[in-house]
């Protein structure tokens, strides 16, 4: 997929005083990060820097998935792209059709500044196309794609997509998030 837009992702810097920021506790600057996000058109979450640490060693052997989004009364498959600290998403048809020229409809940034000194990790999801995707799909989203590279048995699924994609079955995604198989 293209590159993120123009520029790339916002550093840290651009986002939070990360001097004043470093003087907080874990969950301070945590609370900090979520107030700051609330109703604003981006996703804030965080994360241990082990299940960072864990995701990014998954990821580097394993940097596409695709996963299903619920959408009122079925599911858009989206295709999702890794590559730490950046996991960018579209969606299937999209990449099919345009390959690594799909737009990028969301993009998730970890920030990994604190993880040394305070074990946490900042995640900022932006939503590029905010007619393709609302901020709570965004948010299941990245939940969603989380769960399947730090969940031991979610992550067999990402394993066989990526290194045996002869024997992998979409349904098992789907049984795995318990929706239905239309």
């Amino acid at each position: 997929m293209r590159g993120r837009r123009r520029g790339g992702p916002k550093p840290l810097a651009s986002i939070l005083d990360v001097e004043r920021a470093s003087g907080l506790s874990p969950d301070h600057l945590v609370a900090a990060w979520d107030d700051y996000h609330l109703g604003r058109g981006h996703i804030g979450a965080s994360m241990s820097a082990k299940l960072y640490h864990l995701m990014e060693q998954r990821s580097a052997t394993c940097r596409h998935f695709v996963i299903p989004l619920w959408k009122g009364t079925g599911y858009t498959t989206m295709f999702m792209q890794v590559q730490m600290p950046h996991m960018i998403f579209t969606g299937l048809e999209d990449y099919k059709a345009r390959g690594t020229q799909a737009s990028p409809y969301y993009t998730i940034t970890h920030y990994t500044e604190f993880a040394e000194t305070k074990d946490t990790v900042l995640i900022r999801g932006d939503v590029v196309f905010t007619s393709k995707l609302t901020d709570s799909e965004a948010k299941c989203l990245l939940e969603s794609a989380h769960s399947f590279y730090l969940n031991d048995v979610r992550y067999r699924l990402v394993e066989r997509f990526n290194k045996e994609p002869h024997e992998f079955e979409f349904k098992d995604v789907l049984q795995v998030l318990e929706m239905p198989t239309m």
